[in-house]
């Protein structure tokens, strides 16, 4: 079977969760014998045309130069490329500026849309583009042939709004078992004697209400925020912030292992997402031996029911930081059992495979 996996950045990851999915799913398929490709933006730092089996396609990418305006018109340079190769399925992750393309598709191949979250809820696009991505949103809806949500919420969403079943598969991550301490002292910080998030850094995220809650704390901690930092968000919390010597900006890390070590050796973990699926981070952190605390919504209480502390406000973000600790240790064991058993990479990989298989065969 010929599969293109279409709607990333690139593999490996150097970017985010559809990324990090690409990588694994991508490998894991090559290895078990799926003539397999992945549109790689050719600005991205892979310049080889194999990864670990995986055939990378590199397409012009002008977002360098235009901006959000790009990412069309690299989406529309993959596409053309796609309408070259004769797959069977194209596996779209995200829909965001490749659907208003979706005419473009070869006829004859299966289209499987992965459809992410509720991206025109995004507080941080304006009226006008939030307007465009419901309407993209009804164009991958209609012009796909198969549709994948990474969380009950999406699903049920899916199938009140649009009156259409879809196949309910999360992200997947690997319990991390092998921490060491050394590794987390480049941040200038001991473990356990910090506490932490890791997101982008855009505002539906709810970094500022984490930040806000942690001003108002007694502080007996750092803070430190993972992320990309180098946008008008990002530049408008570090200004807002830069008084408070506690908070520290560490911009992305893209060392998987080192993410992991932080995480293990961290005291709280703030995981703030609200209009995804199922985040990616948010599985790595269950599986990192951390105490959550995330915001209330459908999408994190349906991955972490009981297993988490959650917060609405800035208060309770304060209060999270003052009376919990890393001793509980019942919900950390409950996250990394629900890894092992629900959400293993190797699990949700085969599922991917085995949903693939069943609608090439139909």
């Amino acid at each position: 079977m010929k599969i293109a996996i279409l709607g990333t950045r690139g593999v490996p990851n150097y970017h985010g969760g559809f990324e990090q999915f690409a990588e694994f799913f991508s490998v894991y398929m090559a290895s078990n014998g799926y003539d397999i490709y992945v549109y790689n933006s050719h600005n991205h730092p892979y310049k080889q045309s194999d990864f670990k089996g995986v055939k990378i396609v590199h397409c012009f990418d002008p977002e360098y130069k235009l901006g959000t305006a790009g990412q069309f018109l690299y989406d529309l340079n993959c596409i053309r490329d796609i309408r070259k190769r004769n797959f069977d399925i194209i596996l779209q992750l995200g829909y965001t500026s490749s659907s208003i393309w979706s005419w473009l598709f070869p006829k004859k191949v299966i289209i499987v849309t992965n459809m992410d979250g509720l991206e025109w809820k995004r507080s941080k696009y304006s009226p006008t583009v939030q307007k465009f991505l419901l309407k993209a949103e009804k164009w991958a809806v209609k012009y796909s042939d198969f549709h994948i949500a990474d969380s009950i919420g999406i699903q049920e969403y899916l199938k009140e709004k649009y009156k259409i079943e879809s196949k309910f598969i999360a992200y997947g991550a690997f319990v991390f078992d092998n921490p060491k301490e050394h590794k987390i002292l480049k941040y200038n910080v001991t473990s356990y004697n910090y506490n932490m998030l890791i997101a982008r850094l855009e505002p539906e995220n709810n970094i500022e209400t984490i930040l806000d809650g942690y001003v108002l704390s007694s502080k007996n901690m750092p803070f430190l925020v993972v992320g990309k930092h180098e946008t008008k968000f990002g530049e408008y919390l570090k200004d807002k912030y830069k008084e408070e010597v506690g908070i520290r900006f560490l911009g992305g890390i893209y060392d998987f292992n080192m993410l992991n070590n932080l995480r293990y050796f961290s005291n709280l973990y703030f995981h703030g997402h609200s209009v995804g699926g199922t985040n990616p981070s948010l599985l790595e952190a269950m599986a990192s031996n951390t105490l959550i605390v995330a915001n209330r919504n459908i999408f994190n209480e349906s991955i972490l029911g009981n297993d988490a502390y959650y917060f609405e406000s800035a208060i309770d973000v304060k209060e999270s930081l003052e009376y919990f600790k890393k001793d509980n240790k019942k919900k950390i064991i409950n996250n990394e059992k629900k890894i092992n058993e629900k959400y293993n990479w190797d699990i949700i990989n085969n599922v991917y495979r085995e949903f693939l298989d069943k609608i090439s065969e139909n």
